[in-house]
């Protein structure tokens, strides 16, 4: 495929045909259950459907379509099984793989950024994409030291892209609700519109892949590979050897390679605040690289793109988080609302039954009780469904309870990593990771 589409109405057209498919195959649908056709497989049918339409655009589309279609990606395992089933070949082809631009479009951008010497600096480019994502692709090349590098070329055009693709999906996300039941589109198109003027610059970029690089630096688990130049819409980093994404491990790894992977990824996701002061909040499995050691076995994992990042202020996740966690997994009602109450999450003329929002938020804790805690896809799809549930207590918690919007990226990072810990169905050290690296969590020593 070429480039990006260059016609915005040409983009628009097609994202706004969504809605329009999904409403006209249940109407197709329902002429042929009144035709004597059985539900389950009509429902079948238009599921898979749709699933084919739903991702092949916002795949062939990149820009904002396929970082929304990447956003929800990560939230697969929440899905009921009967509608997972026909959404997970394309959800996982749309985490690893896109069309690629024109190897002399590649070459016009690596002359306008690096300069017409290009050539001098990269001795060699691989003229085929190793990866492609939602504003960019990336080649393997060689540097003029002799390094191998990874070469992340922004498409032509991605900013407008981005944009009229975000604000199409914006008026269009009601109606899209439909095709992902259980997930709430509008906060989710939002938070990508808030982030995409930052993704599309890559000296904030590369700025905080070197932050994550010093960081980790001889870290014996995770691989962050340094940034050797950048430009306007070039991005030169070292080239990261591996054995494929988490997505491969997410589709045949074996249960130690689920557990050993699970557990780095979620040591990455908890620590990486602590040690950089920055949140890494894009966490679907295509960033998450596998390295084995030499003899195969589970090795480090190596973490990619830095585009999406949440700096924050207090150089680690908030304590409060953390301290409302440990009161909920204590079952301390009174303080658990105390907490919930000062940093807004329930605001002051809020009338909600304590009981119903600790029975709202334990499962959430349910991880931190034990010395180790396997996620599954079941255990997923049974918050998402007690929450998404109006004949369930917790619905009226959910209606109820008031996301700050300091909250906002960490809350979706966490549930995102959730999603791909649910995925991978790892079992991790949870509680010892939230007792190391989320503050305000680990309980108060007394003292002597």
């Amino acid at each position: 495929m070429a480039d990006l589409p260059r016609k915005a109405a040409a983009r628009t057209a097609r994202l706004a045909a969504l809605p329009l498919g999904y409403a006209g195959r249940t109407a197709l649908g329902f002429g042929r259950r009144l035709g004597g056709a059985q539900a389950d497989a009509v429902m079948s049918d238009i599921q898979q459907r749709t699933a084919e339409q739903l991702f092949r655009t916002l795949g062939e589309l990149k820009g904002g379509a396929m970082k929304f279609g990447q956003a929800l990606s990560v939230l697969e395992a929440a899905l009921p099984e009967e509608m997972a089933a026909p959404y997970r070949e394309h959800l996982t082809r749309l985490q690893d793989a896109a069309p690629p631009m024109p190897t002399q479009t590649v070459r016009d951008i690596l002359a306008e950024d690096l300069g017409e010497d290009w050539k001098d600096q990269l001795t060699w480019l691989d003229g085929a994409p190793a990866a492609a994502a939602s504003i960019g692709q990336v080649h393997q090349a060689r540097w003029h030291d002799g390094r191998m590098v990874a070469v992340k070329v922004q498409y032509p055009d991605a900013g407008a892209a981005l944009e009229s693709d975000l604000r199409t999906l914006a008026r269009a996300a009601r109606a899209i609700g439909p095709l992902i039941p259980g997930v709430d589109m509008k906060p989710l198109v939002e938070e990508i519109q808030a982030r995409a003027i930052e993704e599309l610059d890559y000296d904030l970029e590369a700025e905080a892949q070197r932050e994550f690089a010093a960081a980790f630096r001889d870290d014996p688990d995770i691989v962050v590979p340094d940034v050797v130049a950048v430009g306007k819409r070039v991005l030169v980093t070292e080239w990261l050897e591996s054995a494929g994404s988490l997505a491969t491990i997410i589709a045949d790894g074996t249960r130690a390679e689920r557990d050993h992977y699970g557990g780095l990824f979620a040591r990455f996701l908890f620590s990486g605040p602590t040690r950089t002061g920055l949140l890494h909040a894009d966490p679907h499995p295509g960033n998450y690289r596998i390295i084995r050691n030499d003899d195969g076995t589970p090795g480090r994992l190596g973490v990619l793109d830095y585009g999406a990042i949440a700096r924050l202020p207090q150089r680690g996740l908030p304590a409060p988080l953390g301290r409302i966690v440990r009161l909920c997994a204590d079952g301390d009602v009174e303080a658990l609302m105390e907490g919930l109450r000062a940093e807004g999450f329930v605001k002051d003329r809020i009338q909600i039954d304590p009981h119903q929002v600790l029975s709202y938020l334990a499962p959430f804790a349910e991880p931190t009780k034990v010395e180790r805690f396997r996620f599954t896809r079941e255990w997923m799809r049974e918050q998402f469904q007690r929450l998404n549930n109006p004949k369930d207590p917790a619905y009226t918690v959910t209606i109820k309870l008031n996301l700050p919007a300091s909250y906002l990226l960490i809350h979706r990072t966490t549930v995102g990593g959730v999603g791909v810990l649910s995925q991978l169905e790892a079992e991790a050290p949870f509680r010892a990771l939230m007792e190391e690296f989320l503050p305000g969590f680990a309980p108060t020593q007394p003292t002597s």
